[in-house]
């Protein structure tokens, strides 16, 4: 996806102030199982993917905990870092090879300072990234694995194609196995 597009999803920017927030834009590769992002750090940059596959997930003593899959289109941020310039709890861990568009925070923050439509776009960067940690939140306490996983099917349907099933049982906050069961129930 182009970064033409992506910018476009979160909010229209008049050609102007597009031209100079794209002008601070640079893109980078990395390979699958890359980690993009550690937690405990503070990132100062904004990612979009243009192409591949993340996870975003925290760690805990027994095991990795993944809660946020990402892919083409989507925007990879640390929001702890972004508002508050503090370490981030979340690791980013590429599942295929990624294609990445990079914007640094502190000369998005300038921007905002020097364009109002720029500063709109963040606040709509910012709201669209709220509603979707509510939307988790909801998720994760109202529905059920199985609803969870209906979700996916509905909503991501390409991700269960692109994404080990491990990670996909970690996010819905089951064992393999009830994810085997959950399957087997639906076919």
């Amino acid at each position: 996806m182009d970064i033409d597009q992506i910018l476009d999803r979160i909010y229209v920017l008049p050609d102007a102030s597009k031209t100079s927030l794209k002008k601070h834009i640079t893109t980078i590769s990395h390979p699958k199982y890359f980690c993009l992002m550690e937690s405990d750090k503070i990132i100062p940059r904004i990612y979009f993917i243009r192409k591949g596959m993340v996870r975003a997930y925290a760690s805990t003593e027994d095991n990795d905990i993944t809660f946020w899959f990402g892919s083409e289109g989507e925007t990879i941020v640390s929001m702890k870092s972004y508002v508050e310039d503090k370490p981030g709890y979340e690791s980013i861990e590429l599942l295929e090879d990624c294609d990445l568009y990079i914007l640094e925070t502190k000369i998005l923050r300038k921007l905002f300072n020097e364009d109002i439509h720029i500063a709109n776009w963040g606040r709509k960067f910012a709201e669209k990234e709220l509603v979707k940690t509510e939307e988790l939140i909801i998720s994760r306490q109202f529905k059920t694995s199985l609803e969870r996983y209906k979700d996916l099917m509905t909503n991501k349907s390409d991700l269960l194609k692109r994404v080990q099933l491990g990670h996909i049982a970690s996010y819905l906050g089951i064992t393999q196995v009830s994810l085997s069961r959950i399957r087997a129930e639906i076919k």
